[in-house]
């Protein structure tokens, strides 16, 4: 249930919702906003009375919440969630981009694409240091050294890094290293590691299944905000379909079904959910469209050679070329991307002209 207090409420009224959400065997969740709290009564417990929360002093209403998915959904938070992540703020009116080799191979590779991609606009790195493979005989990833070499790059750059974590018990030695813990697709119900990852702290970048209703990817997330951890993103990265013609199908309706239903920041994968670099910058261009709040998008300066997923994998010069083009969409929309000017189109500058006349 949501126990809406009213806006005068005080310190202690607040204290003393809260101590009764836990005396019930629930647990409270808060969201201070502009003008009033409202505090969040989730749990497993027996259902509990409305009535007991609505006499209570500073309370103005108490209400249902229709959703399974109780803080992930709008119903609990009817803003835009935003959040701060390595100096940068995800959620906000700023597009976040991500950008990276699909997996860590060297020290030498690692930077050159870290450097390249900064120079192109991103905002984080990404890289894969365990790499979940169909084949065991394909490339693992470079395991601890891969993470130190992606806080190294995080070290000369200054982009925040976001990594795959594949399990609980990997978790710790993940965060150690990295800014933003990465479920990816084939982990999304693994719900010890969500569990792990919600109690991280960490900031949470969620890949949808790739067999995965958009239900069933926010009762996912919902596990990583029960343990407080309101960092959360979402990731769409296609789904399994019976067409052939790209590696996955992307579902670019979930972008605004997710943004309708969740207050949690959406982000599109376009490399996964085509995996062929012919098609990556215009579906990064249709999810910008569509309303996404970031791209994550694989890099590598010798696509031919890489270890894994080189086929998905742009050059930077043309992920250069693609964040160029998303920054014109993004534009469109009235929204600009991170650490970067929104640019004035030709129209708009002659309007300008004609109002200074």
């Amino acid at each position: 249930m949501l126990i809406v207090m009213r806006g005068d409420a005080s310190q202690q009224e607040i204290t003393g919702v809260v101590s009764r959400i836990e005396e019930c065997g629930l647990n409270a969740h808060l969201i201070e906003g502009r003008e009033r709290v409202i505090i969040g009564a989730v749990g497993e417990a027996r259902p509990v009375g409305h009535d007991i929360f609505r006499i209570m002093p500073g309370v103005e209403q108490v209400m249902a919440i229709s959703r399974p998915y109780k803080l992930a959904s709008r119903e609990f938070c009817p803003e835009n969630s935003q959040f701060p992540v390595g100096g940068l703020t995800v959620g906000s009116n700023e597009i976040v981009i991500m950008a990276g080799p699909c997996s860590v191979e060297s020290r030498s590779q690692l930077l050159e694409v870290a450097q390249a991609v900064k120079e192109a606009g991103a905002n984080v790195l990404r890289g894969g240091a365990f790499k979940p493979r169909t084949s065991p005989y394909a490339f693992q990833g470079m395991g601890e050294a891969g993470l130190e070499l992606l806080a190294e790059a995080r070290e000369i750059t200054g982009l925040p890094v976001v990594t795959e974590v594949m399990s609980p018990e990997q978790t710790p030695l993940v965060a150690k290293y990295c800014d933003i813990l990465q479920i990816g697709a084939r982990n999304m119900q693994n719900f010890a590691l969500l569990h792990a990852a919600g109690a991280s702290q960490r900031p949470v970048l969620l890949k949808r299944g790739m067999s995965a209703t958009i239900e069933e990817l926010l009762m996912a997330a919902e596990y990583i905000l029960s343990h407080g951890n309101r960092r959360v993103m979402l990731c769409e990265r296609g789904i399994r379909t019976y067409e052939t013609a790209t590696r996955n199908t992307t579902d670019i309706n979930a972008i605004p079904v997710l943004k309708a239903h969740s207050h949690l920041p959406v982000f599109l994968d376009p490399s996964h959910s085509t995996g062929n670099w012919q098609y990556v910058a215009a579906v990064a261009r249709a999810g910008i469209a569509a309303g996404a709040d970031g791209l994550i998008i694989e890099v590598h300066a010798n696509p031919d050679q890489a270890l894994s997923d080189g086929a998905q994998s742009l050059k930077p010069e043309r992920f250069a070329e693609m964040v160029s083009q998303v920054r014109m969409i993004a534009a469109a929309m009235g929204r600009n991307l991170a650490g970067q000017a929104m640019p004035v189109f030709p129209a708009v500058q002659q309007v300008a002209l004609d109002a200074r006349m």
